[in-house]
């Protein structure tokens, strides 16, 4: 018992969760020991890695920091942290960095969290971190995401076990702007994170990641929590939906409709199914493993429970995973079967309690004799089982009624009395029921109160046309009802088809492409197979249009053919339809024909406006001719005609200014016209490359030696990159074209800067400059032809310089895109396949 009591606590851990490098987990860790130091608690720190950021160094400037191990690994020196010192030196707290982190062979432990979990297993308390990243059930997703495949992982469950998850959460926009602000990784580092791994999209994958993970944490506890304190009640914190099968054909059809439920709701799906104690009932192997598969294939868990009581069974589940809503199929059982038994649904219903629960309904609802009503009788099934359930009780009410009061009722009085009951049973349910409680009430009458008694012998004449009268009336009125019942069928179905008139009215006007999805509604609307415009074009039958599997292609195949003109056809596959939908059918098939026309004019406007942006195009093109070729070739007059004239006397240098006016006005020219010869090639395919390894460094300067304003420029491209696959003098032009329009467009007081990197398998070349960049979502129309960055219609050039960078780049299998520099600005990259050793190989 001593050495129970003598035994340490084991130490709390504190983890700072982040979906990246650069979101401030280590400056927040360190945040707390500072905070916990204030309060008197011994911190010591047992490593913390600051990677160069000086907030992060400055914030352990006055906290005891164990010195680091040394060691060396592969003729190269590393230092760990020094876990019998921090053990030796037994704080109260001890903060250790990157909890992921492998370390060296021959230290003490082969990862950092197993130093972590000796240091708790001595009752120290430690303040540690993670990214996301680095957890192994992550591992191999965030490497889809990213590219970047993740060598040092921690387990979930060392993570799960921490006493405290703290997610330091940021914006990927503010993540982007801290490391273009250089506070993240130094500044050769800063254009490949951007362009790679720090991509706005990555960034939101990942934060989403650690937001779910950690809901996913939160989501334990509380369970743990409810658990410890014996909750049964249904705690609405997260939307948990479960639906119940019971292996019957329905349930296909419930497990999609709650998976789209759970889906608008941003729900969790749980498919279960109650299997009876007796083993009597439930599914087999195969449809076991059929819904298991589907649950699995909609985002959903599968569950099998056992419970005599399905309601009690179904509900102590759904409580058990605290779920919020129930979805259960509508009840199979007739009418007349829930008079004694309720049902599983309305059980389930009256002792929900919170869950809320939804009922599906489906083609097996109701039973057989539900469906067979269905189609033998316009009104309800719900009135012809009252109908026929009241042809027996009210006939056997009144004979009851008469033989009770055979002494104070005559017999026209008992003939009033079978006489209601008819017409109330008629009203009721109809035609069947009718003619049944007209049949009955005859045969009581006569047996019960006319002479001679208990027998069906009639001997008075009057009595027989009593009796008629009886059957007559009762389906005279039953007539009128079903009458009546089938104009009110006949009115829905009107409703019905004005409604889907509508709708094909309002696809046809509103859609771009009208014709495939009125063939796709009017496939749905009358489950069709297939649905297929045919037109006849030099005699042969030809599909215009056509939506569903194996369409017809002939109308003789159809199994519903609807002539639209003598060379249009709506064709139908799948089952044939009755008369009643052909009206419906018909005006479809007028609305297709109108469709196709509305197409057809649509394509017909389309060529034209081509035609007018062609036009539109090359006065666009002479326009900018028309200024681009007269600046140049007036200087250049000017200053032949200036040097030419004998009236005047030059100075040395007035001839050097006029000849160099004249030299760098032909550059321009000849800068235009190799843009508009480019062009024409690159729209005939008429470049023809030779691709070898290319250095960017070596092409970049041959580049800013063609042109002006080269003294702006920065570059930073380290000859120790390797060697992209290109044609040197197209990837010249390439760069050329993109700093001459850097130039043009950036702030004439801050360089514009090139930088290289490599990523994968490509090598980037980024030209960045600050000057006002481009409007939100205009970066692909940057590389469209006569187009002018910033709308400057006074800038010179005529907007083909980049057009002809995109054309070139892609003909040398790259590719190029337009960035916002991070401050205001506008990057270009150009990505090409770096040049391996197999290449020269083969």
């Amino acid at each position: 018992m001593d050495e129970v009591q003598d035994k340490p606590r084991r130490g709390e851990l504190r983890i700072y969760l982040g979906a990246a490098p650069g979101v401030g987990k280590t400056y927040a860790m360190l945040g707390e020991a500072w905070r916990r130091k204030e309060r008197g608690t011994d911190v010591v720190v047992g490593l913390v890695e600051t990677h160069g950021r000086k907030k992060t160094a400055d914030l352990l400037t006055g906290l005891e920091v164990v010195p680091r191990r040394e060691g060396f690994y592969r003729g190269r020196e590393f230092t760990e942290m020094n876990v019998t010192a921090v053990l030796a030196r037994r704080p109260e707290v001890a903060v250790v960095d990157e909890l992921a982190h492998t370390n060296i062979p021959g230290s003490r432990h082969e990862k950092r969290w197993q130093d972590v979990q000796e240091l708790l297993e001595a009752g120290i308390d430690v303040l540690s971190t993670v990214n996301v990243q680095h957890l192994q059930s992550l591992n191999d997703v965030v490497e889809k995401i990213t590219g970047v495949p993740q060598q040092e992982t921690v387990p979930d469950e060392i993570v799960r076990k921490a006493e405290q998850v703290e997610l330091i959460d940021i914006t990927p926009e503010a993540l982007r702007r801290r490391l273009a602000h250089g506070n993240v990784y130094p500044a050769e580092r800063i254009d490949a994170a951007l362009g790679n791994y720090f991509r706005p999209g990555n960034l939101t994958a990942l934060r989403e990641l650690a937001l779910l993970w950690v809901a996913d944490q939160v989501d334990v506890a509380l369970q743990r929590y409810r658990e410890q304190q014996r909750i049964t009640d249904t705690w609405e914190t997260r939307e948990r939906v479960v639906v119940s099968i019971t292996g019957g054909a329905e349930s296909e059809t419930l497990i999609r409709r709650a998976s789209r439920i759970a889906a608008r709701a941003g729900a969790e799906l749980l498919v279960v199914h109650v299997l009876r104690g007796d083993g009597l009932s439930g599914l087999g192997p195969a449809e076991l493993g059929k819904y298991r598969k589907l649950a699995e294939d909609v985002g959903a868990t599968f569950h099998t429970v056992v419970g005599d009581d399905v309601p009690t069974a179904l509900l102590d589940f759904a409580r058990g995973v605290n779920a919020t809503q129930l979805v259960l199929g509508t009840s199979r059982r007739s009418r007349l079967a829930r008079l004694f038994d309720q049902g599983i649904g309305a059980s389930v219903v009256q002792r929900s309690g919170t869950i809320d629960v939804h009922m599906v309904t489906h083609a097996e609802a109701g039973g057989r004799l539900h469906s067979w009503l269905e189609t033998r009788s316009p009104l309800r099934p719900s009135r012809l089982l009252n109908g026929f359930v009241l042809s027996v009780l009210l006939p056997a009410l009144v004979t009851l009624i008469g033989v009770v009061l055979r002494h104070e009722l005559d017999f026209s009085t008992d003939v009033v009395m079978y006489f209601l009951a008819t017409m109330i049973v008629a009203l009721v349910g109809g035609l069947g029921p009718a003619i049944v409680a007209a049949v009955l009430s005859a045969g009581l009458l006569n047996f019960f109160f006319t002479e001679p008694l208990y027998t069906l012998t009639v001997h008075a004449q009057s009595n027989v046309i009593t009796l008629i009268a009886m059957v007559l009336a009762g389906v005279l009125v039953a007539l009128v009802v079903d009458s009546a019942a089938r104009r009110a069928e006949q009115a829905a179905q009107a409703r019905t088809e004005a409604s889907l008139l509508a709708s094909y009215a309002r696809t046809v006007l509103t859609n771009t492409e009208p014709l495939p999805r009125l063939l796709e509604k009017v496939r749905e609307n009358f489950a069709l197979e297939a649905v297929s415009l045919l037109e006849k074009q030099d005699g042969v039958w030809k599909r215009v249009e056509e939506c569903g599997p194996d369409p017809c292609g002939e109308p003789d195949q159809a199994d519903v053919d609807i002539p639209v003109t003598a060379d249009v056809h709506l064709t139908l596959r799948g089952r044939a339809l009755p008369a009643a939908d052909r009206q419906v059918l018909e005006a479809a098939a007028g609305q297709a024909l109108l469709a196709l026309r509305q197409q057809r004019m649509a394509a017909a406007t389309a060529r034209a406006e081509r035609k007018a942006e062609a036009t539109e195009l090359r006065t666009a093109l002479l326009s900018a001719l028309g200024h681009d070729l007269r600046t140049p070739l007036t200087s250049i007059k000017a200053a032949i005609g200036s040097l030419r004239a004998h009236d005047i006397e030059l100075s040395p240098e007035d001839t050097e200014e006029l000849l160099a006016t004249a030299e760098e006005s032909t550059d321009r020219l000849a800068g235009l016209v190799d843009n508009l010869l480019d062009s024409s090639r690159l729209a005939t395919g008429a470049v023809r490359t030779q691709l070898r390894p290319v250095g960017y460094d070596e092409v970049v300067a041959h580049a800013l030696s063609n042109v002006d304003g080269s003294k702006s420029v920065v570059v930073d491209v380290s000859e120790h990159l390797p060697a992209v696959l290109a044609d040197a003098g197209l990837l010249e032009r390439v760069i050329a074209n993109v700093l001459d329009n850097a130039l043009r467009h950036g702030k004439g007081d801050e360089p514009v800067s090139v930088r290289a990197s490599t990523y994968a398998d490509y090598g980037e070349l980024r030209i960045v400059d600050h000057g006002r960049g481009l409007k939100k979502g205009t970066a692909d129309s940057a590389f469209a032809p006569f187009q002018r960055l910033g709308d400057r219609a006074a800038a010179p050039g005529i907007g083909l310089g980049l057009s002809v960078a995109k054309g070139f780049t892609e003909a040398m299998g790259g590719t190029i895109r337009a960035e916002d520099t991070p401050g205001g600005g506008l990057t270009v990259v150009i990505s090409l396949p770096v040049w391996r050793i197999e290449e020269r190989v083969r």
